[in-house]
C-alpha cells in the first residue's frame, strides 16, 4: 500500500497541469531541449510566449512571414522614431536578427536561429539596438534580452502593408556588399504572392506541387470546429481539384493548407478565397451540436495539425 502511495505521490508531483508544461517535456520554444534544461532552467530564458504577436498590427501576416512566406517585408512607424525608416523582413542575409543600413534605414528580421521565448521581446531588444547603431553594422543577439519592451510596445501602425518580393534583390537597395548571400538565397527562393482579398493567404509554388498556406487569427476550437461543419459538405475546396491537406499551428495561430492542382497560380484564388471566407464566417457562428460525422471530421482534422517549431 505504502509503495502504491509513493508512485501515486510521484506521478501528482510531475504531471503538469493543464496548459502547463513539464520538466521532462521538450521545451515550447523548439530549441529540441527539455523544458527542465532550457526554458524550465534556472536563467534558462524568458517565459515561453504561445502566442507572442498577438495585438501586433497584422498579426496573421507576421506569423506567416516568420514561418512560411520566403521573401516580403513590411514598412513599420516605431515610436520615439518616426524620422526613420525601418522595414520588417522575412530574412535578413545571414538570418542576421536586425541592422542599420548605409541609408540610415533599420531593418528587422523574422527568420531567425535564436529561441528565447517570446520573439516580440526578441525583435523589440535587436530593432532597440539597431536603431541605436552610429554606422551601418548588423545586430547579434546571442543572450536573452531580459526585461524590456515588446515589438506591440513600439509600433504606431494599426495596419501592415505587406510586399511580396520574387527573391531577396531587396537586400541591395542601397548596398553591393551582399552580391554572394543574394546569390544562395535566390537559389532556395519559392515564387509565392499574397492574395488581396482575404487576410494572411499566401500562394507558393514549391515545383513539385502549389499550395495555399493561410494563416487564421480565430480561437483552434472553434475553427476546428467550423472547418469540419465545412469538410462535410465538401465547402473546405478552394477551387476545383484542390485538396485540403491539414494545418500548421505556429505562434498559436493555426495556418490550414491546400494542395491546389499544378498550374493554378495565385493570380485566380482571390475571388475563391473570398467565396470560402464567408462559408468560414457562417460556420463559426453556427453554435448548434455537431452531428457524428461533423465529430468524426473534427477528429480526424485535429490529427492533421504539425507544430512549427
Amino acid at each position: 500500500m505504502a509503495k502504491k502511495s509513493r508512485q501515486r505521490s510521484r506521478e501528482q508531483a510531475t504531471t503538469p497541469a493543464p496548459g502547463e508544461v513539464g520538466p521532462r517535456q521538450p521545451c515550447p520554444c523548439g530549441s529540441g531541449k527539455r523544458y527542465k534544461a532550457c526554458h524550465g532552467a534556472p536563467g534558462g530564458g524568458d517565459v515561453y510566449v504561445a502566442r507572442p504577436f498577438e495585438g501586433l498590427p497584422g498579426e496573421c501576416d507576421v506569423v506567416a512571414m516568420r514561418e512560411l512566406v520566403p521573401a516580403a517585408t513590411a514598412p513599420l512607424r516605431i515610436k520615439g522614431s518616426e524620422d526613420r525608416t525601418v522595414q520588417l523582413c522575412t530574412l535578413l542575409p545571414g538570418a542576421v536578427p536586425a541592422m542599420s543600413r548605409e541609408s540610415g534605414q533599420v531593418w528587422l528580421g523574422l527568420q531567425v536561429q535564436h529561441h528565447f521565448g517570446d520573439p516580440s521581446r526578441d525583435l523589440a531588444e535587436a530593432l532597440t539596438r539597431a536603431l541605436a547603431l552610429e554606422e551601418p553594422d548588423v545586430v547579434g543577439l546571442t543572450d536573452p534580452p531580459g526585461p524590456g519592451p515588446r515589438l506591440q510596445d513600439l509600433v504606431l501602425d494599426e495596419t501592415l502593408d505587406v510586399t511580396v518580393h520574387d527573391g531577396f534583390d531587396y537586400w541591395l537597395a542601397d548596398s553591393e556588399m551582399m552580391a554572394d548571400a543574394l546569390a544562395r538565397a535566390n537559389e532556395a527562393h519559392t515564387p509565392t504572392t499574397r492574395l488581396t482579398s482575404v487576410e494572411a493567404a499566401y500562394w507558393t509554388d514549391v515545383g513539385t506541387k502549389e499550395h495555399l498556406r493561410w494563416v487564421m487569427p480565430e480561437p483552434e476550437d472553434q475553427l476546428l470546429t467550423a472547418l469540419a461543419r465545412l469538410h462535410v459538405t465538401g465547402d473546405d475546396v478552394i477551387v476545383p481539384d484542390a485538396r485540403f491537406v491539414g494545418m500548421f499551428r505556429a505562434h498559436g495561430l493555426l495556418a490550414p493548407v491546400w494542395d491546389l492542382p499544378l498550374g493554378t497560380g495565385g493570380d485566380v484564388l482571390d475571388d475563391p478565397a473570398a467565396a470560402f471566407k464567408a462559408k468560414l464566417d457562417e460556420a463559426l457562428a453556427d453554435t448548434s451540436d455537431l452531428t457524428p460525422e461533423q465529430r468524426s471530421a473534427r477528429q480526424g482534422l485535429a490529427t492533421r495539425q504539425v507544430t512549427i517549431r
